[in-house]
């Protein structure tokens, strides 16, 4: 349980920076802090085998409640978040059409989808970034907050940095998970618009906008990092085969 967030745990709505926790905090649950925790499990349950017991009992119930409270079965997505205490947004928004590209992604690394599940998830991103007029799976979200649902600025105007920018970060590591799940043909297709702009801007930019022009760090190591891992995954099913 943390606060509402864009995307990840670093921008909730109620304030200019935020990133603090207040009393003017609408505290939720969602997919990504939930994935990112089984994704901890799983690297504890590593270096401490021994402990089985006690951490392999939560990352189960865990993993059953992601599935229960979060997954929607019917629209084959997970929901954006569950209040606990108002949501910060209108009366009339419906936050639950929003799709979350990096958490669905993240929701995949901590092993919450079957392969069928990953499959529709895929087909759904790629539907959506045409929807968008996007490049890559790597939008953050579908489709945005409307603008002045968030003190920081930087989450202003539509399809602004974590509303709806186009992070190689996580589409990325989305492009990882398929590699591992057996859809090589898919991940290459996706990978290349990734590689295209790395190329073409000579740099690994931290995001970009909806019309794929460059903005932040153009020396971003999340984004050379999991574009290396990427390629070689797929190096490696290419020996492989």
């Amino acid at each position: 349980m943390g606060s509402h967030n864009g995307r990840l745990g670093d921008v909730q709505p109620e304030h200019g920076w935020g990133v603090d926790i207040d009393e003017n905090t609408h505290r939720a649950i969602d997919i990504y802090d939930n994935a990112m925790l089984l994704i901890a499990l799983d690297n504890l349950l590593e270096i401490q085998a021994q402990k089985e017991k006690k951490w392999g009992q939560l990352k189960k119930e865990l993993t059953q409640n992601c599935r229960k409270y979060l997954w929607d079965k019917k629209k084959q997505k997970f929901k954006p978040h569950i209040y606990l205490n108002k949501s910060p947004f209108p009366d009339d928004f419906n936050e639950d059409e929003i799709y979350y590209f990096g958490g669905t992604a993240t929701a995949i690394e901590a092993g919450l989808l079957s392969k069928n599940e990953i499959k529709s998830s895929l087909k759904q991103m790629v539907a959506l970034v045409k929807k968008a007029g996007a490049v890559s799976i790597g939008l953050t979200l579908y489709p945005a907050y409307p603008e002045g649902f968030f003190a920081n600025k930087i989450m202003n105007p539509e399809y602004s940095y974590q509303n709806g920018g186009d992070w190689t970060w996580f589409g990325g590591r989305m492009i990882q998970q398929l590699i591992k799940y057996g859809f090589f043909s898919e991940a290459f297709e996706q990978l290349v618009p990734m590689t295209d702009r790395v190329m073409k801007n000579d740099g690994f930019y931290e995001w970009y906008t909806i019309d794929n022009q460059p903005r932040g760090s153009g020396t971003f190591r999340g984004s050379a990092g999991v574009l290396f891992v990427a390629i070689q995954l797929l190096e490696k099913e290419i020996i492989r085969n």
